[in-house]
């Protein structure tokens, strides 16, 4: 299976997988990305559709050397527990 490619539509990162769309609400202030809200499809629940979705935002996020305030819960959490993205939160 082939890793999703992640879309930045400039408000909003979307992930395509099995013709359904998972996405992170955001707002760029600076260097800061607040991520408002994380979806994923029902029938994507449980797959790790979300938390692919955060890992490839997070890489991005990164590599433009922004910091990350999670505004929704989901994105907090997995942030927390995250190794490799965590010093990104700020």
């Amino acid at each position: 299976m082939s890793t999703p490619e992640l879309r930045d539509t400039g408000a909003r990162y979307e992930m395509d997988e099995q013709g359904l769309t998972s996405y992170a609400d955001y707002r760029r202030e600076g260097d800061r990305l607040y991520i408002d809200y994380v979806f994923a499809p029902p029938e994507l629940r449980g797959s790790g559709a979300s938390g692919r979705l955060m890992a490839a935002l997070s890489a991005d996020a990164r590599d433009k050397h922004l910091r990350i305030t999670p505004i929704c819960g989901y994105a907090a959490a997995w942030l927390r527990r995250s190794q490799e993205f965590g010093e990104l939160v700020g």
